[in-house]
């Protein structure tokens, strides 16, 4: 899928439902979001998307912190978005922010896009602020803004990341900063 296809099915769903809150939206798409304690070691299960009886389920580690369980949430939304057709039907064990499966970078791109404005990016970084400190101030993984500015680099501009993200990097203990 391409990534100008998932940029608009993002924006759509914001404007479809009149919010950039993923909860209001699983709700207002009969999508369950579960909440369940799975550990906070970097192995653990971050969350997962599953349709079980044609009821689609999203189920989050309670264990993590609200922003991280928010990114995850919005990348499982992707797969119940962009890929239920693909018969996700029984458990999925998600492979969080894996590059090396198509659906996972384009659940990457999703959460990227969904979660982090172009101007509210291009802002943080003309006011000069570095790679690490946007990250902060938007509140999100460095590795989730690289992928923002791959899509951003694709729209034509000019800007660098100092990594190039990572598909397993929630995998790492994502309660502490990567310096």
């Amino acid at each position: 899928m391409q990534v100008s296809v998932i940029r608009q099915e993002a924006q759509r769903l914001k404007a479809k439902y009149h919010t950039d809150d993923p909860y209001d939206i699983c709700r207002e798409m009969r999508i369950r979001v579960i909440r369940a304690s799975m550990g906070t070691e970097p192995e653990s299960c971050k969350g997962f998307f599953v349709i079980k009886n044609r009821c689609k389920v999203i189920v989050l580690n309670s264990d993590l912190p609200e922003n991280i369980q928010r990114i995850i949430l919005v990348h499982e939304l992707a797969h119940a978005n962009l890929h239920s057709s693909t018969a996700i039907s029984a458990f999925h064990e998600i492979q969080f922010f894996d590059n090396s499966n198509a659906m996972e970078y384009e659940a990457n791109v999703f959460a990227a896009e969904f979660l982090l404005s172009d101007s509210d990016v291009l802002e943080a970084l003309e006011n000069q602020l570095d790679f690490y400190g946007t990250a902060s101030l938007l509140n999100v993984p460095p590795e989730l803004l690289s992928f923002k500015i791959r899509i951003l680099q694709q729209e034509g501009y000019s800007i660098r990341s100092p990594i190039i993200a990572r598909g397993d990097f929630l995998r790492r203990d994502i309660t502490k900063p990567l310096n």
